[in-house]
């Protein structure tokens, strides 16, 4: 995903599809392979995201001055953030073959999005480098970083960029040398680049990002998009519980009963704390387990055999009780 082709692959491989009403079963290989891959459930954070995106891109194609506006997303671990740029990036992507074509936009060298990942301990030349790596720019370490720069602020004037997307944005700290160069790269990029600039973090807000004179700039430019876990109730609606439906309904096993995990919603928001990353590995895993076992169904019993990801094992495990008098 962190190179061009990487990202055009992933961005023009037919997604995962639940079974049409009344198509062949499918063998078990291609449910097993169907579940491993699964949906990606259009979540109001990605409906919220793309109206952002859209927005920007047409500001920002027509602003002639700098300080373009940009778009930060932020959020706790496993909240979907990633997953939500991904689904963002690839309509982006598809937009532009739409209007010209997959052989055109290959053969014209063009490329609509580009994804770079912010390195641990990032310094402005090492982020430069990740932006060339993307672009297939041959930059080497023993390149000067406004040689870097310069080449690939022309890569992606040449293959009309529109929209760059940086994640882990909360590795940058710019009370550090190294990391005040890297948000001044970050900036000076944004104004000598007409493209749509989204970042991504986890609780960016909370990080040194927003401090002092740079993270002034950065606030003053940036809109926020919280992704935050799915609460189980937001007034008369119960966004978990829709969630977990959409999910449920795409299942392919033969046995399942339909609404038995939507009853099921509070248990699951207990194990997965509302955060979508929890939630989709628990109901993959879930099925999986159900077409190895033969059971095809999903159960209570299916899903407190699944072992999730540490954070959420710690949220959901109880706290053991403290004896009085205990040394």
């Amino acid at each position: 995903m962190t190179v061009w082709d990487g990202f055009a692959r992933f961005a023009t491989i037919p997604v995962a599809a639940p079974p049409e009403p009344g198509a062949p079963q499918r063998s078990l290989a291609e449910r097993l392979a169907y579940h491993s891959q699964f949906v990606t459930v259009r979540t109001p954070a990605v409906d919220v995201l793309a109206k952002q995106v859209r927005t920007l891109m047409l500001l920002v194609r027509h602003q002639q001055v700098t300080a373009r506006p940009s778009l930060i997303v932020t959020g706790p671990a496993g909240a979907g953030k990633t997953t939500a740029l991904f689904q963002v990036g690839r309509a982006c992507h598809l937009a532009r073959i739409r209007r010209q074509g997959e052989m055109a936009t290959a053969v014209g060298g063009q490329v609509p999005v580009a994804y770079v990942l912010v390195p641990p301990a990032a310094s402005a030349k090492t982020l430069a480098l990740e932006f060339a790596r993307y672009l297939g720019i041959p930059a080497t370490a023993r390149m000067s970083q406004a040689s870097i720069v310069n080449s690939v602020c022309h890569a992606c004037t040449a293959a009309s960029v529109q929209l760059v997307v940086i994640d882990e944005i909360h590795r940058l700290n710019p009370r550090t040398a190294t990391g005040a160069q890297s948000a001044d790269l970050l900036k000076d990029l944004t104004e000598r680049i007409g493209v749509t600039f989204v970042h991504a973090g986890i609780d960016v807000t909370a990080t040194p990002l927003f401090t002092g004179v740079r993270g002034a700039q950065l606030a003053a430019r940036a809109s926020l998009v919280d992704c935050a876990p799915f609460p189980t109730r937001d007034g008369e609606h119960e966004p978990f519980k829709d969630l977990v439906r959409a999910l449920e309904n795409a299942l392919d096993l033969r046995h399942h009963r339909a609404g038995s995990l939507v009853r099921l919603a509070p248990y699951v928001h207990a194990r997965t704390a509302g955060r979508i990353g929890s939630l989709t590995r628990l109901i993959k895993q879930a099925a999986l387990a159900a077409l190895t076992d033969g059971t095809e169904r999903i159960t209570k019993t299916t899903l407190d055999a699944i072992r999730l990801d540490h954070l959420a094992e710690q949220h959901d495990r109880p706290r053991a009780p403290t004896r009085s008098g205990s040394r």
